[in-house]
């Protein structure tokens, strides 16, 4: 992964995790980033906070 202490994960970084394609990981990105941008936080195209994906994936 690109920087395991890295704020933010990366299209490679979500397919690695999830075992997933490239079309998938970049769904799930937008997908949370949606939902962050619902909350009211601010998001960046193309990456996902890392601590926001575990909590949504791995509980």
């Amino acid at each position: 992964m690109a920087g395991d202490k890295s704020k933010f994960l990366y299209c490679a970084d979500v397919m690695e995790l999830l075992q997933c394609k490239q079309t998938k990981a970049r769904t799930v990105i937008r997908s949370l980033n949606d939902e962050l941008k619902k909350r009211g936080y601010l998001t960046t195209r193309g990456k996902v906070s890392r601590k926001f994906f575990m909590e949504r994936y791995y509980g």
